[in-house]
């Protein structure tokens, strides 16, 4: 075995650490599994700023979700943004909530807990006068400016129910979401600005609202001036309206189970799944994972580099810093622009401790080499993060040594838009690290593997990832389909939460994350459905039959692989690759790219018509030779059209 890296020990008098070291973390980790209820009950009671502290802690079980979704902590009552931002005038009214880095390095604001308070309260008594309450839902469509962040707050303020869409995604997304939860207000902005380029946020807006919806009022925020066209009978700006407003609004009170959120997901059917948190497990999970995992302290600055458009930018930038009342950077622009220096440049000018950022920004900077990184000073920095997917050797260890310097810990973090927060993880300045490991599990989280028939694997093994005892972060069901997220989540292996990734154990009992297996890729972080690509490749005329798998990728992690079966009389030529990625920018958004195209005659389907997707994914990895059994495919033949086209790719 490779041997574990020693973890530099950064003690200091002002370090709340909740674990010390590994002894502490293994008595952590027993009494929370010896009694689940009691330990997420004090830990809550602990950090959460309660209007009635709850008595209960979990109602239900996995075996029980099929009839009714899980509750946590359901005889408290609260209003989340209590402790985000109340809870911290008194002894942080002054500290720097948030600091947010435009697209240019020069653009930047720093807003206080006491202004960033007086802020969402405006723009709650907005939403109020906008006749939004509590329940209701409101997207908001943004890029990355502190407003997202406000908006998001504002609607917790009242208890109404945001949901984040992405900034890249397509109108036609945009729409199905609107549609789906039945959204009254839009939030958006005029441009979004990322790397120079400019975002037309506010006309994908108006292209997603033609024809019938139920969106009362869209609130626009102005970034950058540029003309757009306006509705007067709809639309309203932002600065002038939000500004008008009143900065005392006493906070809505909700019900532990009442919705925070809804946040949709890539799922394996064409449709998107509408994920809902819940407000008084998510706000616990958030907070005591944020402060655990980093080794949080008082003076840090911490920057999640991510987009509040994912389960990253809620749980890490938002909600889970602010709960500990730390300061949160916002980062609008990207890692390259206007060099690729651009976060060390950023890590020197603001004094970043933590910083937290994707394998993919990672690999994608380690292909520009170290002078961008070495020219910035990082001595500030006490422990690196990694996100969204699993992140490889290399990587890590350039991480490690070139950012680094070999004196920060990394934290490579697993977890899912689903579990609502970090899962397995080192603990900063306590679990000893190795590339490519996520290492163990926290407290309170318990996995296991499985094998496809269901039988749990013990000591090293490899197999299909699960958790077995519910945790008050975890998402409760899919919006308007509780059936859809029982039969995804739980309908493999019925009273386990099975996560869709595939993880294998070492002799140390440290997990390693190795892919999704179910039809979901992990592209630079981003879920996609394989179903999804399918279905918009399939919308071109010319187009018969699309096959899409994820293949291994150097800088993304997965790439996004399709076999494309024409129609009759149909010829392929050149311009289809560039038509068909132009179709899936335009139904899915602009980080909907396929990388690889492969013209076959058919695709290996067996004699019952099912498509055999592990062999399109064997080819697409370059393993033509590990296809297994093709016996039951109705025309074996199939197959070696489709190697040797792989071949001349």
């Amino acid at each position: 075995m490779e041997p574990l890296r020693e973890v530099p020990q950064r003690v200091s008098e002002n370090s709340p650490n909740l674990i010390n070291n590994m002894d502490e973390y293994q008595d952590m980790y027993d009494t929370a599994l010896a009694n689940l209820d009691t330990f997420w009950l004090n830990e809550t009671r602990q950090r959460i700023t309660w209007k009635s502290p709850p008595t209960i802690g979990i109602e239900g079980s996995f075996l029980e979700v099929p009839e009714a979704p899980l509750k946590w902590f359901s005889d408290g009552k609260l209003n989340v943004t209590e402790s985000c931002l109340d809870s911290n005038l008194e002894n942080r009214g002054d500290k720097t909530a948030i600091i947010w880095e435009g697209d240019e390095p020069d653009d930047c604001r720093e807003i206080t807990y006491s202004e960033l308070h007086d802020e969402v309260c405006k723009a709650a008594n907005a939403l109020k006068a906008l006749n939004v309450g509590k329940g209701d839902r409101v997207i908001i469509y943004m890029g990355m400016v502190p407003e997202a962040a406000i908006a998001m707050l504002a609607c917790a303020r009242i208890g109404a129910v945001h949901s984040v869409v992405f900034g890249g995604f397509s109108a036609e997304s945009l729409r199905d979401r609107v549609l789906d939860c039945h959204s009254k207000v839009i939030i958006t902005q005029d441009e979004g600005l990322r790397g120079s380029r400019k975002i037309p946020l506010k006309q994908v807006c108006d292209e997603a609202l033609e024809g019938e919806h139920p969106v009362e009022k869209v609130l626009v925020y102005r970034r950058t001036g540029g003309d757009v066209d306006w509705d007067d009978s709809r639309d309203v700006w932002w600065q002038e309206f939000v500004g008008e407003q009143s900065a005392v609004c006493p906070a809505t009170i909700c019900d532990a189970e009442d919705p925070l959120f809804i946040l949709y997901t890539s799922g394996s059917t064409g449709k998107p799944k509408g994920l809902v948190h819940t407000c008084g497990g998510y706000i616990t999970y958030t907070s005591y994972t944020h402060q655990t995992v980093f080794d949080l302290r008082e003076d840090d600055v911490y920057a999640c580099v991510a987009d509040v458009g994912w389960i990253t930018g809620h749980s890490y930038i938002v909600y889970g810093p602010l709960a500990n009342g730390a300061t949160s950077l916002m980062f609008e622009s990207i890692p390259t622009y206007p060099d690729a220096g651009r976060y060390w440049d950023m890590v020197a000018r603001h004094g970043i401790t933590i910083f937290y950022t994707a394998p993919t920004a990672i690999r994608a900077l380690a292909a520009q080499g170290d002078d961008f990184v070495k020219q910035h000073d990082r001595s500030s920095l006490r422990v690196l993060g990694t996100v969204g997917e699993p992140i490889n050797p290399d990587a890590w260890n350039w991480y490690y040594d070139v950012v680094g310097e070999g004196r920060c810990n990394i934290v490579d973090t697993w977890w899912q838009t689903e579990t609502g927060g970090i899962c397995i993880t080192p603990i900063a300045s306590v679990t000893p690290t190795i590339g490519g490991s996520a290492t163990l599990p926290m407290p309170g989280i318990v996995p296991l593997l499985n094998d496809s028939d269901g039988n749990e694997l013990t000591g090293p093994s490899e197999g299909l990832l699960c958790i077995k005892h519910p945790w008050p972060g975890q998402a409760r069901t899919v919006w308007g389909d509780h059936p859809r997220f029982v039969d995804t989540y739980f309908g493999m292996f019925p009273g386990l939460y099975f996560t869709g990734d595939g993880c294998r154990r070492d002799e140390r009992g440290y997990y390693w994350i190795t892919g999704r297996v179910d039809d979901v890729i992990n592209v630079s972080g981003h879920r996609m459905g394989t179903a999804e690509f399918e279905a918009v490749l399939v919308s071109h005329d010319a187009v018969a039959e699309a096959g899409v798998v994820g293949f291994p990728h150097p800088i993304k992690g997965s790439g996004v692989y399709s076999y494309i079966v024409l129609q009759s009389g149909a010829e392929w030529n050149d311009n289809f690759s560039v038509e068909l990625n132009l179709l899936c920018r335009k139904q899915i958004g602009a980080h909907a790219k396929i990388d690889l195209f492969q013209h076959v005659p058919g695709l290996p389907k067996t004699r019952s018509g099912k498509v055999m997707r592990r062999i399109l994914r064997k080819v697409a990895e370059g393993e033509p030779d590990a296809l297994g059994d093709i016996s039951t495919l109705a025309d074996p033949s199939v197959v070696e059209a489709i190697k040797e086209g792989a071949q001349a790719l």
